[in-house]
């Protein structure tokens, strides 16, 4: 398999599954790494931010999808809390 450099977030780096499922397509890699470093935490933030191992597996699927069909950010997702200083609270 190539090596791919997978761009970071602001506050969030890729996580291993995250990384696996890009470089697993590797057509979206380019546009992942377009995304400015805030769309980049916002898509890290969202699939880390669940409690579920299978809401994880269903984020990253339509994470692919959607940066397949060249979405920028996830849909329907009010933002990364961690980046909301009254949020901070609640992930010390």
């Amino acid at each position: 398999m190539a090596k791919f450099a997978i761009s970071e977030g602001v506050l969030h780096t890729v996580p291993d599954d995250m990384k696996m499922a890009l470089t697993n397509h590797p057509a979206i890699v380019p546009h992942w790494n377009k995304l400015t470093p805030i769309q980049r935490n916002e898509w890290i933030c969202w699939v880390t931010n669940v409690k579920k191992a299978e809401t994880r597996a269903e984020h990253l699927l339509r994470m692919v999808e959607d940066l397949s069909a060249g979405k920028r950010k996830p849909c329907c997702w009010p933002g990364c809390p961690h980046r909301r200083p009254n949020a901070q609270k609640w992930f010390k």
